[in-house]
């Protein structure tokens, strides 16, 4: 190394630390938000994550990784957290964990799915079930920035009462023209419903998002199908692959259990 090349920061260790549960908020009748207060916390950039993790009197120690929910602004921080039956760690959390408890966690993880109002737009969102999460962190950031770049987000649920964050997003849309959120049910929709119907398909990406040539911030989180699905389409309609940005989870949803 020559006197002129700089020297690299040390890169910083991540360690465990205790969370307060302040806030526990039912979101839809298999998800919930955990409101955390992190005394030590050091901020984080939206669309991260941390690992939380559970010990049993025995020793037993499981280990799940839950995407951040919550802007950078927020004093708490928010963890949106769906239900697994068969999982270790999303039972207790959303059937045995109180106000007042303290967790596990460590954080925050993640450098590449990560969007700030610095990086500017368009932004163009699309989610899949509970993988609106990292993705609502951004919005949340976005409604807080002075400078509001125009934004899409493209919403898959199973039905409408499997939609998180209805009534926040709904309000969203609705104070701000730049934003846009469109909904699509895949599997029941009541006779009222006059939305979308079935998965996101070309004609919704052109239709809802924005062009090639707008050089929109993409960002993809859900089910790796999703995920997988909704990029080639992107890429066949003219988005280059480098400026879509996935972050996907397995069968179960959540990338939790």
């Amino acid at each position: 190394m020559t006197a002129t090349e700089p020297i690299a920061a040390p890169v910083r260790r991540l360690e465990w630390q205790l969370a307060e549960v302040r806030e526990i908020v039912v979101e839809t009748f298999r998800v919930k938000s955990l409101r955390l207060h992190v005394p030590s916390w050091r901020g984080h950039r939206p669309g991260q994550h941390v690992d939380v993790r559970l010990t049993a009197e025995d020793g037993y120690q499981a280990q799940r990784s839950y995407s951040i929910a919550s802007p950078p602004e927020d004093e708490l921080l928010t963890l949106t957290v769906e239900l697994v039956e068969d999982g270790e760690v999303s039972p207790y959390l959303l059937g045995e964990l109180r106000v007042g408890d303290q967790l596990e966690l460590r954080g925050p993880v993640g450098r590449y799915f990560v969007w700030t109002a610095m990086m500017g737009g368009p932004l163009f969102l699309l989610a899949g079930g509970s993988g609106v999460a990292p993705l609502m962190a951004m919005l949340r950031h976005r409604i807080r920035a002075d400078r509001r770049p125009h934004a899409s987000l493209l919403y898959s649920s199973r039905s409408l009462d499997d939609v998180i964050y209805r009534a926040e997003l709904e309000a969203m849309a609705r104070q701000d023209p730049r934003l846009r959120v469109v909904h699509t049910l895949t599997r029941e929709a009541t006779a009222e419903w006059s939305g979308r119907r079935g998965r996101i398909d070309r004609a919704l990406l052109v239709e809802g998002g924005f062009r090639p040539e707008q050089f929109p911030k993409i960002f993809i989180c859900g089910p790796t199908p999703f995920v997988e699905h909704a990029s080639s389409l992107l890429v066949a309609i003219g988005h280059a692959p480098l400026a879509i940005k996935t972050e996907r989870f397995g069968p179960t949803g959540g990338g939790t259990s």
